[in-house]
C-alpha cells in the first residue's frame, strides 16, 4: 500500500494565488493529490508553469456560463486511469464545477458546489445540485467503487463548524435545508474524514469572510469537506486543516488515504496525450 496526501483548497482565482507564491508552495508541499476550486480560468489564460508544474499532471474544467468564474482543477503526481468532468446532469454541469479522477477501485471527486447566497433561484440550484450528487456519489459506490469526495461544500454543517452559529442561522451556508442534506448524506453511508479523527475539535476553519480582520481573529466557518464512503473509511489514516497558508480567503484541507500501488501505476489514460488536459464538461478531453 501507497500512502497518499491529498488536499482540497478553494483558490479564488488561480491566477491571482499564483502571484502569491502559490507554485512554491506546491513544491514545498508536494501533495499527491491536489484538488483546487473556483479556479476561475481557462486552459488558454494560464502559463506553462501552471499546467506544467515539475512533477505533476495536472486536469482543468470552466465553465461555460460566463468567463473568469467558478472551474476546477487538479494536479496529481500519478496519472490516473480515468479522468472527467461533470455529474451528469447537463444543465448543472455548466459552470465547471466537477472533475472526478480514478485510480484503480478508487474515485476521486473534486467539487466545488455552488454558494447559494446570491437568490432564491441560486438556493434552488444549489439544492439541485446536492441531490443530483447524492445519487451520481451513490451510483459509484453500488458499483463496487471506493469514494473520496473533496472540496467547498459552501455549507457549515453543526454550529461547532462555524465561529458564530447563531447569527448565521438564516444565512446560505447554515440554512436548516442545506445542513439537512449532509445529514442525509452522512445517513447514505459518507464520512466527514476531518470529524473521523477530531471529533469535538472547535475553532477549526477552513473559510474565512475578507472583511474586519476575521481571519485573523478566526471568525471562520469550516465549509470545506473530505468525504470518504463507507469502505474507505477504514483506508483514511489522518486528516487535517492548514489553516496558515494564505493566498486565498480558504485554507488546504487533507487528508491520508491507503492506496494500492498497482493503482498507482497507470501507463495510460482518458487523455489522449497522456499529460496535462483541459477536461470539458461532458468529461471529453479538449
Amino acid at each position: 500500500m501507497e500512502t497518499l496526501t491529498i488536499l482540497s483548497w478553494n483558490v479564488n482565482g488561480i491566477r491571482a494565488v499564483q502571484k502569491k507564491g502559490f507554485l512554491d508552495w506546491l513544491q514545498k508541499a508536494k501533495p499527491d493529490v491536489l484538488l483546487l476550486q473556483e479556479t476561475k480560468a481557462e486552459r488558454e489564460q494560464l502559463d506553462e508553469e501552471l499546467l506544467h508544474p515539475n512533477g505533476y499532471h495536472s486536469f482543468w474544467t470552466h465553465s461555460e456560463r460566463k468567463k473568469g468564474y467558478s472551474g476546477t482543477a487538479i494536479y496529481s503526481r500519478y496519472l490516473p486511469s480515468k479522468i472527467s468532468a461533470g455529474i451528469g446532469v447537463e444543465k448543472l454541469d455548466s459552470e465547471g464545477r466537477t472533475l472526478v479522477a480514478e485510480f484503480g477501485d478508487l474515485v476521486i471527486f473534486n467539487i466545488y458546489f455552488p454558494n447559494g447566497k446570491a437568490s432564491p433561484e441560486r438556493l434552488k440550484f444549489k439544492m439541485e445540485f446536492y441531490e443530483a450528487f447524492q445519487k451520481r456519489a451513490e451510483a459509484e459506490v453500488k458499483k463496487g467503487k471506493k469514494v473520496l469526495v473533496g472540496g467547498d461544500v459552501n455549507t457549515a454543517h453543526h454550529p461547532i463548524d462555524l465561529a458564530r452559529p447563531q447569527e448565521n442561522v438564516d444565512i446560505s451556508g447554515f440554512l436548516p435545508v442545506e445542513r439537512a442534506w449532509m445529514d442525509r448524506f452522512e445517513a447514505a453511508g459518507f464520512h466527514d474524514s476531518f470529524r473521523v479523527f477530531h471529533p469535538d475539535k472547535k475553532d477549526a476553519y477552513s473559510w474565512w469572510s475578507m472583511r474586519s480582520g476575521a481571519r485573523a481573529r478566526n471568525v471562520g466557518w469550516r465549509i470545506d469537506y473530505f468525504y470518504c464512503s463507507d469502505r474507505l473509511k477504514k483506508d483514511v489514516t489522518g486528516a487535517f486543516i492548514l489553516p496558515d497558508i494564505g493566498g486565498s480567503d480558504h485554507c488546504p484541507v487533507g487528508v491520508r488515504v491507503e492506496v494500492p500501488k498497482t493503482a498507482l501505476n497507470n501507463k495510460e489514460t482518458n487523455d489522449p496525450q497522456q499529460l496535462s488536459g483541459t477536461v470539458g464538461v461532458q468529461g471529453r478531453m479538449l
